[in-house]
């Protein structure tokens, strides 16, 4: 599955930016700019968390801003701004990660004692 999405304009919706989202089966895209053009790429199972918001003008327009979260060192909190059909977008890249994850067989974990997070294949020595 594929979605498109382009930015839009928050008070009446409409796509006059020239901010494009191509979200796949494995790898989230914006384009963006018009004189200096810009494309920004993240696999999906790098994304660890999905967030939408929506505030009152884009619920009347009908639209939503999902920030994805992830390791990525070019953009650690990806945004896709005033799209339609955000939360159906949400909810498509979390399952999609989860399966990205299990199909590369990848652990992506946050440590929460502040030492270091388990990799791909990664394991700790001692335990506290």
């Amino acid at each position: 599955m594929t979605y498109i999405e382009k930015k839009r304009w928050p008070f009446l919706g409409l796509p006059l930016t020239f901010t494009k989202y191509t979200i796949t089966d494995e790898v989230i895209t914006v384009n963006s700019g018009f004189l200096r053009r810009e494309e920004n790429d993240c696999y999906l199972y790098k994304v660890v968390d999905v967030r939408l918001e929506r505030t009152l003008w884009e619920r009347m327009s009908g639209l939503g801003t999902v920030h994805c979260f992830s390791g990525d060192v070019t953009d650690s909190d990806l945004k896709m701004q005033h799209i339609r059909n955000a939360k159906q977008i949400k909810d498509f890249i979390l399952r999609q990660s989860e399966e990205e994850r299990m199909k590369r067989k990848t652990l992506h974990t946050q440590s929460l004692d502040g030492g270091p997070a388990l990799g791909a294949m990664g394991s700790q020595d001692s335990c506290r």
